[in-house]
């Protein structure tokens, strides 16, 4: 659809129009009583989110981000599905193939509460099953209000069981990396991707960052928070439908090599990601269904 042919369809006059973003990619632009937001219909992605009142974005976007097809964006919360890492049969991209390519509308809606709802889908297709030779149907339904819902809908429409991982690859904008912690992850289990050692480790207090950070958390709570003291709040991640969570930032040297990235970024954000990772893989039957869930509230310290 052209950017006419969607706000002609799914326009809510007031608080939600579709633009031309970056990139020449249509965006949906969300002006409401409660918040605004950006979401790019290439790759399914929230890109922006700031409740009103709120001085400071939710969530980090590079500046140098690409924003073209086949490319995933760098920043906001990208989708990683069905697989979350490396391709475990050795032949897809990393992360799986929804984030770098264009989802459809499939609803938008003002709901009685003031908050703005938006639904974005995918089905299977030739070129999905040559690189995942299932069927399927994937939605994302994103409410924007005083805290930013995301949920992930995983439908089987084949004949067969499949296994899935998966995340929101969030980036959360910090004000100062050396003075942010993640704090309900005390005493978990942990895998160390970080230099490729996966040695599994416990946390010991609050999660801090000194160096590259690349965990996969296990047997994690339903509630996480960034205390981000350099910008006085705290975000508190809120899921649903995981057991593991990541907590990723690339430090100096992996900010320096990543060419949509500056290279102090990493002072600037920090990803702690909602997911079925490690372990925690999710099987879906013929039929059934599998929902992904995360809450992102700004709390004021």
């Amino acid at each position: 659809m052209t950017i006419e042919q969607l706000n002609a369809k799914y326009k809510l006059t007031g608080q939600l129009e579709f633009i031309v973003g970056k990139g020449g990619l249509p965006m949906i632009q969300v002006n409401s009583a409660k918040a605004k937001a950006l979401v790019s219909i290439h790759a399914g992605q929230v890109l922006s989110y700031q409740p009103v009142g709120e001085p400071e974005d939710v969530m980090f976007l590079s500046e140098k981000a690409y924003y073209q097809d086949g490319k995933a964006i760098k920043g906001g919360a990208p989708i990683c599905w069905p697989w979350f890492g490396a391709d475990p049969e050795g032949k897809g991209p990393g992360h799986g193939f929804v984030r770098n390519r264009a989802w459809n509308v499939v609803a938008t809606e003002a709901m009685t509460n003031g908050d703005v709802k938006v639904t974005l889908g995918l089905i299977d297709t030739p070129d999905t099953r040559e690189i995942w030779p299932q069927s399927f149907s994937l939605q994302q339904e994103i409410i924007i209000g005083e805290s930013l819902n995301l949920s992930l809908i995983t439908r089987n429409t084949g004949k067969e069981k499949f296994s899935i991982t998966q995340a929101f690859h969030t980036y959360f904008k910090v004000g100062d990396i050396a003075r942010t912690k993640v704090l309900g992850l005390e005493n978990c289990e942990y895998i160390d991707k970080a230099g490729g050692s996966n040695a599994q480790k416990q946390q010991s207090g609050a999660v801090t960052i000194e160096s590259e950070v690349d965990r996969i958390y296990l047997d994690v709570g339903n509630t996480l928070t960034i205390a981000d003291s350099a910008l006085n709040r705290h975000i508190q991640i809120t899921s649903q439908g995981t057991k593991t969570a990541v907590v990723w930032n690339p430090w100096e040297k992996i900010s320096k090599e990543m060419a949509d990235l500056e290279d102090a970024d990493y002072q600037r954000l920090l990803c702690v990601e909602t997911t079925n990772a490690a372990n925690d893989v999710v099987e879906v039957v013929p039929g059934g269904e599998c929902r992904l869930t995360a809450d992102y509230r700004v709390i004021r310290s």
